[in-house]
């Protein structure tokens, strides 16, 4: 057998045959395939993490994370099923009830992450889950950009960033249990080497409205935004690589 061969295998995915490429984690394989497992804490460029859980799949019936598990040959793996769609909309749930997002009033609206995730996963009122209503510290001390953690989801995208990237380890978390929190690496973000350069400021980094680039908020009007009008397709989104870590589902109408 060739090296060529040797280096390849076939998994199924919802019954879809996808060749996989030695070392490739099954969410690489599929964003390879066309095939979109959706995901928050993964972002392209970023070492995957494995923390928000959104991208679970069963496989040959146990549930793991697309985005650090290994694809394997033989592995029968569901994706868009009942059972894990229903997981993610309580994590999901969890999420929007764990910080305070107000996406009316949010600068991140309509292109947000985690409320496009929510319309994907028809998420359109509230849950039965108490919400915490947390009072987290926001800091708005650097002159180009502001840290609220009040909506922040600890994905880490940004602390992955900014350690692997940008090289300058601004961002960690601090604090534990209800308590985590994205701190920096200094007494307040303007002490901190942070620029509008950095990877772990650009658009796309944080996935929600926690850290915001001044004088840029509501740059793009109402009815323009990513999230406002239908969807692009999934299948030639990950084709033309195009990101994919913010695009939901098809959505029958347009969210408020």
């Amino acid at each position: 057998m060739s090296e060529t061969l040797a280096s390849t295998f076939t998994i199924q995915v919802d019954g879809q045959t996808v060749t996989v490429q030695a070392g490739q984690s099954i969410m690489e394989a599929c964003d390879a395939a066309g095939i979109y497992i959706p995901r928050l804490c993964d972002c392209e460029g970023l070492v995957p993490q494995g923390s928000c859980r959104v991208c679970c799949v069963d496989i040959n019936g146990r549930i793991q994370a697309a985005c650090t598990q290994p694809a394997a040959p033989g592995q029968v793996i569901g994706n868009e099923t009942p059972t894990l769609n229903a997981h993610r909309r309580t994590l999901v749930e969890m999420l929007f009830h764990e910080g305070n997002h107000l996406c009316p009033i949010c600068e991140a609206s309509g292109r947000c992450e985690l409320q496009a995730m929510a319309y994907r996963l028809g998420i359109t009122q509230a849950s039965p889950y108490p919400y915490l209503q947390p009072v987290r510290p926001v800091d708005a001390s650097h002159p180009d950009i502001a840290l609220d953690n009040n909506r922040c989801i600890l994905c880490g995208r940004c602390i992955r960033a900014s350690r692997d990237i940008d090289q300058k380890h601004v961002f960690d978390y601090v604090g534990r249990g209800i308590h985590k929190r994205i701190g920096v690496s200094a007494a307040r973000l303007a002490e901190t080497d942070a620029s509008l350069e950095d990877e772990a400021i650009a658009r796309g980094t944080c996935p929600v409205g926690c850290i915001l680039r001044k004088r840029e908020g509501f740059d793009t009007p109402v009815g323009q935004r990513l999230f406002d009008r239908r969807p692009i397709d999934l299948d030639n989104a990950v084709q033309h690589h195009i990101p994919t870590q913010a695009v939901p589902a098809h959505i029958e109408s347009d969210p408020p």
